[in-house]
């Protein structure tokens, strides 16, 4: 379990020289020490020069007033690299980096008397587990400038939105994160971390969703109370509207009004489409989506249709639980979401002054070991916390400094600091270049790119529609595919795959692994060398 303690004099960089020059009076809009000039007199003195000194002398005021705006624009623009000099010892823990480069630093403005500083420190999510430190430390590192007598900083954050926000469903193009918490197995209690690790994202400023995508058996409409527990239309829009409750807003089938749902497989794939692509979420900091046990078509489907940022495993000590999580975990590592956190549900209770394990211990370490998942959180079997999943009422909720609130608590810090490393991440991008007539692969992690012919990728679709899967025999043959076909169209499959539309009205499936593994049979040359892998 991590803890997160203030942060150390080694939060701070080495303190930078100041850059700003001593200011002269003159510059800081004083007077002389003989007072200003009578007006009468002025207008005796300019009486006795002929017009044409006059003018002369009217032109030698105007490039001396010229020359004290221009040095005052420049004693500003150097008051303003000294705020940042300060600010750049501010560090992120999470990025390894200062503030300014990390671009958190806006709307810096610096009076002309050059003594109040003013500036807005704009950070990745609303949610950050240390904005109120660093507001201190900003504060503290500016007030320290000699000329500085007035610091104002006001704290914000980024606008929602997905890394590929114009290719998502419109439902989708204001969420910033999806939080997929998954189990693989029912029974664990996934829909009550579920629930409660939306609480807590927005007990600490986060605008958060919840979407029950369980059709056969939906939770959440029995662990929460929201007034208005049917979904409603937009009729013009023709857009669901999720209900609310507690500032969180949610959608279940649960709240369809059907109840619990009888319906094969590929109804159900639609359905939950339906109502995660076709919702008005609005702006949301992180959507927290309780899956379905299993890792059946729903789970494709939603990490198809939703760019998953990361995923929480939730599983209990027994060793059957640890073998269903097990699945799941290789699930999401195929569809490249990233797990990061593992909830071991009902480890232990105390009592007597002791600690009992009744259903033994390791399950989640163990998880935590063979998958290099970095945290694990365990929760205890309290009566609370099962009420609180009957009553309607979160156990975040409803004791929010209890032991319970405290463990999520820190759950959702570890979701806020893991989710924001990996949107810095750069996520494999693929596109067309009709200049070349090759598809761009832009390798995660590094500046390398690499080119595809467009008929290699058609001609080695692997998918049913081109390979028989029972004898493995090719089924589109190499001259059906024209040497001169070109894609309509190429968009994200969540994390994982792109969806290629060619001319002919096929829609291939192509897995990010699958083009990097032709890249490497047909040997195709680097982005820097004119030619185009050979088909």
């Amino acid at each position: 379990m991590q803890t997160f303690h203030a942060a150390p004099a080694s939060f701070l960089a080495p303190p930078a020289p100041h850059l700003l020059p001593p200011v002269s009076p003159a510059l800081r809009g004083g007077l002389s020490a003989k007072g200003p000039v009578p007006a009468a007199v002025a207008s005796r003195s300019l009486a006795c020069f002929p017009s044409s000194r006059r003018a002369s002398r009217r032109r030698r005021c105007s490039r001396a007033a010229s020359s004290g705006a221009a040095a005052t624009v420049t004693m500003v623009d150097d008051a303003k690299k000294d705020v940042l000099v300060a600010l750049s010892q501010i560090i992120d823990p999470d990025f390894g980096t200062d503030i300014v480069s990390c671009g958190f630093v806006k709307d810096l403005e610096i009076n002309e008397a050059l003594d109040e500083v003013s500036f807005r420190l704009e950070l990745t999510t609303p949610a950050c587990p240390i904005k109120d430190e660093f507001e201190q430390k900003a504060n503290e590192v500016v007030a320290a400038l000699p000329w500085v007598k007035k610091v104002e900083v006001t704290m914000s954050a980024q606008p929602a939105q997905p890394v590929y926000g114009g290719e998502l469903p419109e439902g989708l193009q204001k969420i910033s994160n999806i939080i997929a918490v998954s189990s693989c197995k029912g029974g664990v209690g996934k829909s009550t971390v579920a629930v409660n690790l939306a609480y807590t994202l927005a007990g600490m400023g986060a605008r958060v969703g919840i979407f029950d995508a369980d059709v056969f058996g939906p939770s959440l409409p029995t662990m929460v109370s929201p007034e208005n527990r049917l979904l409603v239309m937009n009729p013009e829009s023709r857009s669901i509207l999720p209900t609310e409750y507690l500032g969180v807003k949610m959608v279940s089938f649960g709240f369809a009004g059907q109840g619990r749902a009888i319906m094969r497989g590929p109804m159900v794939s639609g359905v939950i489409n339906q109502l995660l692509t076709t919702t008005d979420w609005g702006e949301l900091d992180y959507l927290v989506i309780d899956m379905p046990p299993g890792t059946g078509d729903i789970h494709l489907t939603l990490c198809q249709v939703a760019p998953l940022t990361a995923a929480v495993i939730v599983t209990t000590p027994q060793k059957l639980a640890f073998i269903d999580v097990a699945k799941g975990v290789r699930m999401f590592s195929k569809l490249k979401v990233p797990c990061v956190a593992v909830v071991e549900n009902m480890c232990y209770f105390d009592a007597d002054g002791k600690r009992y394990y009744p259903f033994g211990q390791g399950s989640g370490t163990q998880v935590v070991e063979q998958f290099g998942i970095p945290h694990l959180f365990d929760l205890p079997i309290r009566p609370t916390l099962s009420a609180s999943g009957d009553t309607g009422i979160p156990e975040v909720v409803a004791d929010p400094q209890g032991d319970v609130a405290k463990t999520f608590q820190n759950l959702g810090v570890c979701v806020v600091q893991q989710c924001a490393k990996i949107r810095q991440q750069v996520s494999t991008a693929v596109s067309y270049d009709r200049s070349i007539r090759a598809i761009r692969v832009k390798v995660p992690d590094s500046d390398e790119e690499f080119l595809l012919h467009p008929a290699t990728v058609r001609r080695n679709d692997r998918s049913a529609q081109s390979v028989d899967e029972w004898t493995g025999e090719q089924k589109v043959q190499y001259g059906d595919v024209p040497d001169d076909i070109e894609p309509e169209e190429i968009r994200p499959m969540g994390n994982y795959a792109v969806s290629i539309t060619w001319p002919d009205g096929f829609s291939q499936i192509a897995p990010y692994d699958q083009l990097e593994m032709l890249e490497r049979l047909v040997d195709a040359p680097r982005a820097a060398t004119p030619a185009v892998a050979s088909s």
